[in-house]
């Protein structure tokens, strides 16, 4: 009961830290209507521009998914308890923790500094962040391998370049996989959000309609974008269920 009590106050005080108790803040819900009817009807004729990044975004998906993942897999292997000695293992971990402990938008910030507006700093904002989340996963799954199968592999006196190829990497191969799809699953809406930062993408697209108050074609790219996330998720889903499970 008590920590009831203590769990609906904490909430009381984290609303009113933010602002719910302000009828100031409050009475500015009712723009909401206006903003509505502003984006009413859906503008259909920016379909080809919506597409047309839609398209780049998924091309960036697809791009800092395979960079990145080909880069968690290097480091994995050097952050593994099987694979590394203690101190290459302790400086790997720290490497992803530290590459991980920063979201995609601020990678995407950072290299649209760095190479400028466009996909190209989204891809390596992508792939930087999809570095950080598959390394810690990778190298967990190779260190859950079965001792027996290692065990096995180590009998007959391979190397621990040959443990990685004969044993760890095919017992790990569908957990592997299947989290590949995962991250592109995310980094496709990923990709929607470092381009609010000008990393390309339809979330350039997004900016722009918003900095120009083109409401019922920022409604049309939502939408469209919202139909694609779903289609990509269902696909996605349907293909670990028949072959990652």
């Amino acid at each position: 009961m008590k920590l009831r009590i203590v769990i609906l106050v904490l909430f009381v005080l984290s609303l009113w830290q933010v602002g719910f108790f302000d009828p100031s803040r409050i009475a500015k819900v009712q723009n909401i209507g206006p903003f509505l009817a502003e984006m009413l009807p859906p503008d259909l004729t920016i379909m080809p521009l919506i597409l047309t990044s839609i398209y780049e975004s998924i091309v960036m998906a697809f791009a800092g998914t395979l960079m990145g993942s080909a880069l968690a897999l290097i480091l994995a292997v050097f952050s593994s308890r099987l694979l590394a000695p203690t101190p290459v293992k302790a400086v790997f971990r720290t490497i992803l923790a530290l590459i991980r402990t920063i979201p995609a938008i601020l990678w995407a910030l950072f290299f649209v500094v760095v190479a400028g507006f466009g996909p190209f700093a989204g891809v390596l904002a992508l792939t930087f962040y999809t570095t950080g989340y598959l390394g810690k996963l990778f190298y967990e799954a190779f260190d859950s391998v079965s001792s027996e199968v290692l065990e096995a592999v180590r009998g007959v006196g391979a190397s621990r370049l040959q443990q990685l190829r004969y044993a760890i990497l095919p017992e790990s191969a569908n957990y592997i996989l299947s989290q590949l799809l995962f991250i592109f699953e995310y980094n496709v809406r990923a990709s929607s959000i470092v381009g609010l930062v000008g990393a390309g993408g339809v979330g350039y697209l997004i900016l722009a309609l918003t900095h120009s108050l083109r409401y019922s074609s920022l409604l049309t790219t939502i939408l469209v974008l919202l139909a694609f996330v779903l289609a990509i998720d269902l696909a996605s889903s349907k293909i670990r269920a028949k072959y990652f499970t």
